[in-house]
C-alpha cells in the first residue's frame, strides 16, 4: 500500500513545500521575464544598442550556470531554504542597483553580476526539492513549482508595463525588488529539504521502503557524466533554453518594430507566460502517465510549428497564435527538466546532476538573446534571428530522438523512481 507519511499530521507536507516554492518561483522568475519591458525605455534613455542591452542579459545566465551548480550541491546536503532566502535577498539588491544604472559598466555588473547570483539559487533548489518529496506525481508536482515562471511572465509583464509607463523604469525596477524580497523570504520559511525531516515520506513511497534509502539510489555525478545521456541531456537543454529566452527578451521589441502599441506587445509576452501555466500543469499530468522524454518530443515539434508561424507573421493575431503555441510547448518542456534527470540518474546526486546539465539551458538562455540582437543590429530584422530558433529547435528534437534508456555495469537500465 502506498502512503505518504508516518506522523499523525491529516495534511502531507509536501504540498506546503509545493506552493512555497510556487509563491518563489512567481517572483523570481516573473520579474526576471520582465527585462524586456525595460528594453525600449532603456535603449531610449541612453541609445545603447539591442545587442548590448542583451548582453547584460546572457552575462546573467552565464552567471547562474557556473553557480546553480554550486546551489545544487549546497541544496542536496542542506536543503534550499538558506539557499533561496540568501539567493532572493541578493537579487533583490540587484533590482534596487539597477535604478542607479548609469554606463554600461554598470548594467554589466549588477544586472550581469548581482542579478545572475540572485537567480542561481531558485530553479534547480526547488525542483530537486520537489524531487525528493514526490515519487508519484512527481511530474505535476514540478509542473505547479515550474508554472511560477509563466504565472510570473503573465503577472510581471502588465504589472511592469504600467510600473514604467506610470512612473519609470528606475522606480519599477525598486518596486520590482521590494516585492521579490518579501515574498521570497516569506515563502522559504516553509520549505523543508525532504520528508524526513518532519518524520514523513515520500508521497507514493511504501511502509516498507528504506525512506530517504530510496532517495540514495541512482548515480553519483561522477558517473554519470562518463554516460553519454549525459551530454545528450545538456545539449537538449541548450536548445531548449536558447529559443525560450530569445523569445522572451525579443518578443517585446519585436512586436513593437512590427507597428503595435507597447501595450499590445506586453500582452504577446503575457499571453506565452499563461499558456506556459497550462503547458506545465496539462503535460505535468502527460508525464506523469506517458514519462518525460514523450514531452520533450512533443514540445520541440509544438515550438517549431510555433516559430514558422513567428517567421510569417504580420497581424497581431498570428502574433497570439505563435505565443499559444510555443507558451504551451516550452510550458511542457520545463516541467518535464528536474523529473527527465531523476528519471535517467536517480536521487543519489540528483541536484548537482540536474545543475550540470541545466547549465545547458543557460548557456543556451545566455547566447540566445544576444546573438538575436547581433543578428538585429546588424540586419535591422529578428527574421533571421527567428529562423535560427526554428533550427535550434528541429536539433533539439532530433537529440531527443536519439535518448536511450542510462545502463550501467550491471547491463540493465536506470528504473524512474
Amino acid at each position: 500500500m502506498m502512503t505518504s507519511s508516518d506522523s499523525k499530521s491529516p495534511v502531507f507536507y509536501g504540498y506546503i513545500v509545493v506552493l512555497a516554492a510556487l509563491c518563489i518561483m512567481i517572483a523570481v522568475w516573473g520579474s526576471y521575464y520582465a527585462f524586456g519591458i525595460f528594453f525600449k525605455p532603456m535603449l531610449t534613455e541612453f541609445g545603447w544598442s539591442k545587442a548590448i542591452l542583451s548582453g547584460a542579459f546572457s552575462i546573467s545566465m552565464v552567471i547562474q550556470t557556473v553557480l546553480a551548480i554550486v546551489m545544487g550541491g549546497i541544496t542536496d546536503r542542506i536543503g534550499s531554504r538558506i539557499v533561496t532566502v540568501l539567493c532572493g535577498t541578493v537579487l533583490a539588491i540587484g533590482y534596487f542597483l539597477m535604478s542607479r544604472v548609469h554606463s554600461i559598466w554598470q548594467l554589466y555588473v549588477i544586472y550581469g553580476v548581482v542579478v545572475g547570483v540572485g537567480m542561481s539559487g531558485s530553479f534547480v533548489p526547488l525542483t530537486s526539492t520537489a524531487a525528493r518529496w514526490f515519487i508519484k506525481r512527481r511530474g505535476i508536482m514540478t509542473g505547479i513549482i515550474t508554472s511560477g515562471t509563466g504565472i510570473g511572465a503573465l503577472i510581471a509583464s502588465p504589472v511592469a508595463t504600467r510600473l514604467v509607463a506610470q512612473y519609470d523604469w528606475r522606480l519599477s525596477f525598486i518596486i520590482m525588488g521590494i516585492a521579490v524580497l518579501i515574498i521570497v523570504i516569506s515563502a522559504a520559511f516553509f520549505l523543508k529539504r525532504d520528508p524526513n525531516q518532519i518524520g514523513q515520506r515520500a508521497y507514493g513511497e511504501s511502509k516498507g521502503s528504506e525512506g530517504l534509502g530510496r532517495n540514495s539510489r541512482g548515480l553519483s555525478v561522477k558517473e554519470a557524466f562518463h554516460t553519454k545521456q549525459f551530454h545528450i541531456l545538456a545539449a537538449i537543454f541548450f536548445c531548449f533554453g536558447f529559443d525560450m529566452f530569445t523569445i522572451v527578451v525579443h518578443i517585446v521589441p519585436h512586436t513593437s518594430e512590427m507597428g503595435f502599441s507597447a501595450t499590445t506587445a506586453a500582452g504577446v509576452l503575457a499571453m506565452i507566460g499563461g499558456l506556459v501555466v497550462l503547458g506545465r500543469i496539462m503535460l505535468g499530468f502527460a508525464a506523469d502517465r506517458f514519462g518525460n522524454r514523450p514531452i520533450f518530443i512533443f514540445g520541440f515539434i509544438l515550438a517549431s510549428a510555433a516559430l514558422f508561424c513567428l517567421i510569417a507573421a504580420k497581424e497581431i493575431w498570428m502574433f497570439y497564435l505563435f505565443a499559444i503555441f510555443f507558451g504551451f510547448s516550452n510550458g511542457g518542456m520545463g516541467t518535464s527538466e528536474s523529473p527527465l534527470v531523476a528519471e535517467f540518474f536517480g536521487l543519489k546526486s540528483h541536484g548537482l546532476i540536474l545543475a550540470f546539465t541545466g547549465s545547458g539551458f543557460t548557456m543556451g538562455a545566455a547566447f540566445g538573446p544576444f546573438v538575436a540582437g547581433y543578428l538585429f543590429d546588424i540586419g535591422g530584422s529578428y527574421q533571421l534571428a527567428f529562423i535560427l530558433c526554428t533550427g535550434i529547435s528541429i536539433l533539439g528534437l532530433i537529440l531527443t530522438l536519439l535518448l536511450k534508456p542510462v545502463r550501467v555495469e550491471t547491463r540493465r537500465p536506470i528504473q524512474p523512481d
